[in-house]
């Protein structure tokens, strides 16, 4: 993200932020698909490290369009107010997919454990059932009080089920990239459009300081 952040601002400078916007899409969805597809139990290390390498590449590159896009579009009367939408949009919209992948990660699991738990043909009661398919480390808890090879049976169909909800999870991902994407790509000024309208808010801002000053 580091090494690509400067090259982003030069691709906004030279084609756009609309652009340079749908590129850092491209490699977020595959940093996703990469998850999805690769990322299971006992992978090598690279396969971890590509699906992270290829996020941070698209974060690095919607970064700076991003906050370019908002803080453009800003008053230069405005320009202590220039630094909250990219640091309150980029919290907000964190905190939106997290939650989102969080339930369905917990919906994935709980799903999948039910159905290893109705497939055992035990008899489990309710209070134990709730317990299992809470969440892996609930699990892990309650396998405790069982014997060893009951315990090593329970967290292996919990590992089973959390990796079947992290799916779900990256999938959610993958729905929330396609649709901004889309977004950008519908709605979002082409780059001849953009300068427009960049040029347009400068010469607001400077008539704007032009008429304070002769105030």
């Amino acid at each position: 993200m580091v090494l690509v952040a400067p090259r982003s601002a030069n691709l906004v400078e030279s084609k756009g932020a609309r652009l340079t916007l749908l590129l850092g899409y491209v490699f977020v969805l595959l940093g996703f698909v990469t998850m999805l597809v690769l990322w299971k139990e006992g992978i090598p290390y690279w396969k971890v490290g590509l699906g992270y390498a290829f996020i941070g590449i698209g974060v690095g590159l919607a970064g700076t369009p991003a906050s370019h896009s908002l803080t453009g579009s800003v008053p230069v009367t405005r320009a202590a107010w220039r630094r909250e939408p990219p640091t309150s949009s980029a919290t907000l919209g964190g905190a939106i997919l997290q939650s989102i992948m969080g339930a369905f990660l917990t919906a994935g699991y709980a799903a999948a454990a039910s159905a290893a738990i109705a497939s055992s043909g035990k008899n489990v009661s309710d209070n134990v059932q709730s317990e299992l398919t809470k969440s892996f480390s609930s699990a892990s808890d309650a396998a405790k009080q069982y014997s060893p090879s009951i315990q090593d049976n329970i967290v292996a169909a919990a590992k089973t089920s959390f990796l079947h909800g992290d799916q779900w999870a990256y999938v959610a991902g993958i729905v929330a990239v396609v649709l901004g994407a889309a977004v950008v790509f519908f709605l979002f000024p082409k780059n001849q459009e953009e300068r427009q309208l960049l040029a347009e808010f400068a010469a607001e801002d400077a008539a704007a300081a032009k008429g304070k000053s002769s105030a």
